[in-house]
């Protein structure tokens, strides 16, 4: 697998690849929903592909990174937030997170966000060290905010500035 990832906006016509995606990356380790049903539709009206950074490695679509608003507030609209980032299991380790991450914060400057925000569950280690090192300090912890298969788990609660 080569080790550059061209990163761009999702198209309407990345839809099958990336419910794919979503489905085949789905774990209790980073999500808090049940795992998507196979005939779930990926875009929303709420997030659609204008919505969505997609990575792709040699033409195939292998991630995705969804920027959203964290509220309806006038008042917090210089704010955007990672609402969701997933990597396919033969992209991983190749840089791929990282690029879907740093064009995230380029495309958040270019919409004139001051701050990008996430959430991560506690026990994704990997994830919060990627997040990290990109510039991300965690913010608050919501101790045991959800129960995941029998267990009780942090939200923590990350972001960043971009002045």
């Amino acid at each position: 697998m080569p080790d550059a990832s061209l990163i761009r906006t999702a198209r309407p016509d990345d839809e099958e690849h990336l419910r794919l995606l979503d489905r085949e990356t789905w774990s209790p380790v980073h999500a808090v929903s049940p795992r998507p049903a196979p005939d779930a539709p990926f875009f929303r009206e709420h997030s659609g592909p204008e919505d969505h950074l997609v990575a792709e490695l040699g033409g195939r679509v292998v991630g995705y990174l969804r920027l959203g608003r964290p509220t309806g507030l006038a008042s917090n609209r210089h704010v955007l937030a990672v609402h969701g980032l997933a990597v396919a299991d033969a992209a991983r380790g190749h840089g791929t997170g990282r690029a879907l991450l740093r064009a995230a914060v380029e495309e958040a400057r270019r919409r004139g966000a001051r701050r990008l925000t996430l959430r991560v569950l506690g026990p994704n280690t990997v994830a919060r060290r990627l997040y990290e090192s990109e510039g991300f300090a965690v913010e608050g912890v919501q101790p045991g905010e959800f129960l995941l298969d029998g267990e009780y788990v942090d939200d923590v609660l990350m972001g960043r500035s971009l002045v």
